[in-house]
């Protein structure tokens, strides 16, 4: 295992060394918010069974209280045996201590390499988590410090570079707070030539069919792996059905089919989305 670590992004291998004669015609996507990894033995069957290529997860622990002090991405890729990227979106105030400090992100897992990892933070951010003086520190009341952000990193596919976006919206606020924050990752991705296909996928937190991101989304060329909107995939309460908030998005020269909302999963309170993507000549 090699593995390093800066201010904000943490990367590791456990993959075997590969041996690719030419690209894959097609690669399999998994996007999944795993609800801090809190049923780590459930996500780690899913994930095995799923052969995924690229891995796309949100709400991952490390060093938290409620998860064993686990670091969850490098325990998933380890027995994944794949490259990961974990990057910090929140230290959990709650859930660590001064000396030894507890963080909550994205994770970004592959067999093909990894590489260029960096983090979007986002300009407009919910004060809804800040801790304030009057206020316990106390679980219930998730006081963080950080903000939501893009996690970017770059997959070598046997030559092939795809580009993934992973990223978790805000949940408090509204629909406008949301867009915006989706709008910074679109105006990165103008940055990338036609011809690189892009995975644009997350906890969007709202029915993106319902707001002006379908507008802003298909103005940057990104298409739906699904043909039509996805089933949801958060368990509703007695008093809600819930909403489709997990999605994926691709661009450039790549077209996707066979893409499923996995509801019989129950290893989160989110179901995992996965999606086959074939690249096109």
């Amino acid at each position: 295992m090699n593995t390093s670590s800066g201010a904000e992004i943490e990367t590791g291998s456990f993959a075997p060394m590969l041996s690719v004669l030419w690209p894959p015609g097609s690669i399999r996507i998994v996007d999944w918010n795993i609800n801090r990894g809190l049923k780590l033995s459930g996500i780690l069957d899913y994930l095995r069974g799923a052969e995924a290529d690229i891995i796309l997860l949100q709400e991952c622990d490390l060093n938290a209280r409620r998860t064993h002090r686990l670091n969850i991405t490098q325990e998933i890729a380890r027995r994944l045996q794949v490259n990961y990227v974990f990057g910090r979106e929140f230290q959990e105030l709650t859930q660590g201590s001064g000396d030894s400090p507890a963080y909550h992100g994205q994770a970004t897992l592959s067999r093909w390499p990894l590489s260029k990892a960096r983090i979007i933070r986002f300009r407009k951010q919910s004060g809804f988590w800040r801790p304030r003086w009057y206020l316990p520190d106390i679980e219930p009341l998730q006081e963080r410090l950080g903000g939501r952000m893009a996690l970017v990193t770059e997959a070598n596919i046997g030559g092939r570079t795809v580009v993934a976006y992973n990223f978790h919206l805000e949940s408090r606020g509204d629909d406008r707070l949301r867009c915006s924050q989706l709008e910074e990752c679109l105006d990165d991705a103008r940055h990338y030539s036609a011809g690189v296909p892009l995975v644009m996928a997350g906890d969007y937190n709202m029915d993106v069919t319902r707001s002006a991101a379908n507008t802003a989304l298909t103005g940057a060329r990104f298409r739906s792996v699904f043909s039509k909107p996805p089933d949801r995939t958060t368990p509703g309460s007695l008093l809600e059905r819930g909403r489709p908030i997990d999605w994926i998005f691709t661009r450039g020269p790549v077209r996707s089919d066979s893409a499923s909302v996995h509801t019989t999963v129950t290893a989160s309170d989110h179901f995992p989305l996965s999606a086959k993507v074939a690249f096109s000549s």
